[in-house]
């Protein structure tokens, strides 16, 4: 993966490159969207985090019999948002590996859009910790919380 030209700013062009260079076709085939980034503060928010958001649209390939979303296809988006969410913080692409993922799903979900809230909690020089909370698009309401850590590899 090669880092963005210089004097290019970081933005969801930039992000969606990633997304289509960096993951594994099955993961681009999930035809995940960014729908914003968060990566400057904004004024009077002292508990302000960087990340991003995502949408997973509703497929039933995405299914498991009785036509819930499979919790495979949930941790998956998960993960990928939190790499989005992590550019964020870091404005630019930087190689990272998952090294914990911790999920707890609330409730099933079906025919419904995806929605990703990734936060970074903590970048640290080697390691980053967030949290995404996954909603139902139909009704905003969480269907699961994940908890997250990466190792920030060198470039």
């Amino acid at each position: 993966m090669q880092q963005p030209p210089q004097g290019a700013e970081f933005g969801i062009a930039e992000a969606n490159r990633v997304l289509g260079e960096v993951f594994a076709p099955w993961v681009q085939d999930l035809n995940l969207s960014i729908e914003r980034l968060d990566f400057a503060a904004p004024e009077g928010a002292p508990d302000w985090q960087p990340g991003a958001i995502l949408r997973l649209p509703f497929s039933e390939r995405l299914c498991r019999n009785g036509g819930t979303v499979c919790g495979q296809a949930l941790m998956a988006f998960a993960d990928t948002a939190m790499v989005i969410a992590n550019l964020a913080a870091n404005r630019g692409y930087r190689p990272m590996t998952t090294v914990d993922q911790t999920t707890h799903f609330m409730r099933a979900v079906t025919a419904a859009d995806m929605l990703a809230d990734a936060r970074v909690m903590r970048l640290g020089r080697t390691m980053s910790f967030g949290r995404v909370t996954l909603l139902s698009a139909a009704d905003n309401r969480p269907v699961a919380m994940v908890s997250s850590a990466f190792a920030m590899l060198p470039s």
